[in-house]
């Protein structure tokens, strides 16, 4: 399965992902986006998107570990998250709002969601 995490980067941006090589994703509160998180699983391929001012996906990781509680909130859940390549070019959101594959696609639908299921041909579009 392939999924789009969006972060602000200002607090944990795909470079932080990179350097770290691997990160606990946490801090998700949305009930639809934990029950995304929690549907996950290892090995699922992943599209890091900037929130914030730059709005673009901009990286490739992989789910490293099967879903579990977040030690901090119980309601909620993390995985491991392990870097991939930065995008050769990073794909805006203009971009993707103007493409028919993602017309019905949640992230843009419901711009909120900070996790968010994608076809394998949306996935496919933003990792070439």
């Amino acid at each position: 399965m392939e999924w789009l995490l969006k972060t602000e980067p200002s607090d944990y941006s795909f470079q932080d992902l990179v350097r770290d090589k691997e990160t606990t994703w946490s801090g998700v509160t949305n009930a639809t986006a934990v029950k995304n998180i929690r549907a996950m699983k290892k090995g699922d391929r992943i599209v890091v998107y900037h929130t914030g001012g730059v709005r673009a996906a901009v990286g490739l990781a992989t789910i490293a570990s099967a879903p579990r509680p977040d030690p901090t909130n119980p309601k909620s859940a993390v995985v491991d998250v392990t870097a991939g390549k930065a995008l050769k070019v990073s794909v805006p959101l203009e971009a993707l709002k103007a493409n028919p594959l993602f017309s019905s696609s949640p992230l843009v639908t419901i711009g909120r969601l900070s996790v968010v299921p994608l076809t394998a041909e949306q996935y496919a579009f933003l990792s070439r």
